[in-house]
């Protein structure tokens, strides 16, 4: 069976004998590793039924806080689709970069058509994506399934194995890395945005510019030549943009000072990943074994239900202004393995259509006429510095109770995806739907996670944040 075939799921008989298999080689002391952990198991075909709940009997839950003189009430929604394409693999850039099969789960992506483990900052940023607005982010979650016990198939998948090989090509490049300008700037009147975001829009032109000669000229020149013909050029260019940016906002507000130093740009050589080196457990290329001709372990099955809705959000902050997130800044949501790691960092994201200020982190069953639906609301305190750290979370973080960032951070543009999921009424009754896991999970709710990579040009990025602060309503 090919991998384009989309076949998503093993027969309960199938999977009988194959655990029979593994009785088997196990009793006649033949040890197999899978992956870490209890990744040899087939998870139970079905969610436990004591991971799901009535909605009605789930208390209100969820109060914003109260904005504050000053607040950033704004919201930028952007338009990237349902997965219409089939962007399936179980692959994590950002958890676990150059590990294919990394995550032993599919996920649903829209954003970035490239995304998978050999994902790199070069390869997402030269990829299409399904956002409206040319955004090329990275946005991806673990799919839901209806599991009836059925021998149930899915449609055929996008093959990762072009984008796979593109992400190699890319990440072998030497390329120039450049500030993040955008980030760095302050609130800008309207009366000067069209002017910045057109310069914006010249910084990244450049930025590419640069990576084409550096491409074509690559073993010419000796070695001084990137430096005095296209990184030194270069940052005169940038120099004049952003002074010329400066000079825009300073005629309406106060000209901001301190960013000559963004100015010049480095080169950054091959196997660029954009994110800390992982530790020898999952080295780079690598693929964990045990999975099926679609990737995926036996557990994980069940008809693949698309979102009827998916909405993805940028909310400002109640205590305050926003900065914009620097490009390629990586964000995570929940905690994939909430049983193996402990609650820290896992978060109750599950409710029911017309029933949002009640979440919980079981299934819910939902009252007739109301739809399953996801809420992820990331984090969105950042350090000012980092775009990534080593788990992935210290380097942005949660607000506090009343929306404020502890000392040393900043607050971004908070991102929140919704999916709203149209589970027939008795699917749920019987507790036959369930999200996509690490077997060990069991298919546990809790477990629900998201992922996110921004790779929005800095003027979509400046717009956004302008929408949030000026309190606007914006639609991308």
């Amino acid at each position: 069976m090919s991998r384009t075939q989309g076949r998503h799921r093993l027969s309960r008989r199938t999977k009988i004998a194959t655990g029979s298999l593994a009785l088997a080689l196990a009793v006649g002391g033949i040890a197999v590793a899978t992956t870490t952990g209890h990744t040899g198991e087939a998870s139970a075909d079905e969610a436990n039924p004591a991971f799901f709940v009535d909605i009605l009997t789930v208390k209100p839950n969820q109060f914003d806080p109260r904005p504050v003189t000053g607040a950033s009430t704004g919201t930028f929604t952007v338009d990237c689709g349902r997965n219409e394409n089939q962007h399936f693999n179980p692959d994590n850039f950002i958890a676990q970069p150059g590990v294919r099969n990394g995550a032993q789960h599919l996920h649903d992506y829209v954003g970035n058509l490239s995304t998978n483990a050999d994902s790199n900052n070069k390869s997402l940023v030269k990829a299409g994506t399904t956002c409206r607005n040319g955004d090329k982010s990275a946005y991806f979650w673990p799919v839901v399934r209806i599991d009836t016990g059925e021998e149930e198939k899915n449609e055929p998948a996008k093959a990762p194995d072009g984008d796979r090989a593109q992400a190699d090509r890319e990440a072998k490049t030497v390329q120039v890395a450049c500030p993040d300008v955008a980030s760095k700037l302050t609130d800008i009147p309207d009366q000067a945005m069209a002017e910045v975001d057109g310069n914006l829009d010249q910084l990244d032109g450049q930025a590419d510019e640069a990576n084409q000669r550096i491409a074509a000229t690559q073993g010419q020149g000796g070695p001084d030549f990137v430096r005095n013909a296209i990184l030194n050029p270069l940052k005169d260019r940038r120099a004049a943009i952003i002074d010329r940016i400066a000079t825009a906002i300073g005629r309406f507000a106060p000209k901001p000072g301190g960013l000559g130093g963004l100015a010049p740009c480095a080169t950054k050589p091959g196997k660029d990943t954009g994110t800390p080196t992982p530790p020898p457990s999952t080295t780079a290329g690598g693929a964990l074994p045990g999975q099926d001709d679609n990737n995926e372990l036996p557990g994980n099955d069940g008809k693949i239900l698309r979102p009827q809705r998916v909405q993805i959000t940028f909310r400002g902050s109640p205590v305050g202004k926003v900065v914009a997130m620097p490009r390629f800044l990586r964000v995570l949501y929940g905690d994939a393995k909430v049983s193996t790691n402990g609650p820290a960092n896992a978060r109750a994201s599950w409710t029911c259509t017309g029933f949002e200020n009640r979440v919980t982190d079981k299934y819910p069953i939902c009252p007739p006429n109301s739809k399953v639906k996801r809420i992820h609301t990331f984090p969105s305190c950042w350090d000012g510095k980092n775009t990534d750290s080593a788990n992935h979370r210290t380097h942005i973080v949660f607000p506090d109770q009343f929306g404020r960032c502890a000392e040393g951070f900043k607050a971004v543009p908070q991102l929140q995806i919704s999916l709203t999921y149209d589970i027939p009424h008795d699917i749920q009754v019987k507790k036959q739907y369930k999200v996509d896991a690490f077997p060990q999970e069991k298919h546990n709710p809790g477990s629900d996670h998201d992922d996110f990579a921004n790779v929005m040009s800095q003027r979509i990025m400046n717009g956004l944040v302008n929408c949030v602060n000026r309190g606007r309503t914006c639609r991308a």
